[in-house]
């Protein structure tokens, strides 16, 4: 049997915090390991507690849930421990803090009144490496988010193969190994092959900060080479 995920609950509710911990705990494959009420106590605690995941609200008095990201993934970061994904709590689904918070690092955000189901799945999706979310809402997150011309195509984006700028492409609108593999009448392995590449290539850390990049580039939805 596997290790289960070791969480990292950050929110200055302390029976949001509680609800939370009961129904995390409850399940097989995770174990809360700890809670914080703020950013700062968040960060003094990821270097001993080693949490796989770390959800985090972005609405807290001390340091909020920005500056935390931003803190982090900087390379002044917490040492002695990997670096955790974090998934940012928010009360509405278009909260320009959100959209800051995953052009920082994070992996995705969540609504605080998702349902239990939602919530376990996004946790085991962002502890495999996936995203939390939506095609959808990745449009309209970054619609939200402050304006801002598309900046020149970067000389790395010229090392991908005419292969992985379609699967960027389609990775860029937020498909999944399987959807993409679909469309291209490949395997999912190759997918994710090609997927790693892509991301070695162009130094990202995940899918969701490919979803970033296309954005910010004005890439996002290309196919062609």
């Amino acid at each position: 049997m596997t290790d289960p995920i070791r969480i990292l609950l950050t929110d200055d509710q302390a029976l949001f915090r509680a609800g939370l911990r009961v129904v995390l705990d409850a399940q097989e494959d995770m174990v809360v390991v700890g809670e914080a009420s703020d950013g700062a106590e968040a960060l003094a605690a990821i270097p001993e507690l080693r949490p796989d995941v770390v959800l985090l609200d972005m609405r807290m008095a001390g340091v909020d849930g920005v500056e935390t990201v931003r803190r982090l993934f900087a390379d002044d970061g917490p040492v002695g421990a990997p670096l955790p994904r974090v998934i940012v709590l928010t009360t509405f689904g278009l909260d320009p803090a959100a959209a800051t918070a995953i052009r920082l690092g994070a992996s995705g955000f969540l609504l605080k009144d998702t349902t239990p189901p939602f919530l376990f799945a996004a946790v085991r999706a962002v502890h495999e490496g996936s995203s939390v979310i939506a095609p959808n809402d990745l449009t309209q997150l970054f619609g939200a988010d402050v304006e801002r011309a598309p900046a020149p195509q970067p000389p790395a984006f010229q090392t991908l193969t005419d292969r992985e700028r379609i699967v960027f492409g389609w990775a860029s609108r937020g498909l999944s190994n399987a959807e993409i593999a679909a469309k291209e009448f490949v395997t999912e392995s190759t997918v994710k092959t090609q997927i790693s590449s892509i991301l070695g290539k162009l130094a990202l850390r995940d899918r969701v900060q490919l979803v970033v990049y296309a954005h910010d580039h004005g890439l996002a939805g290309a196919r062609e080479p």
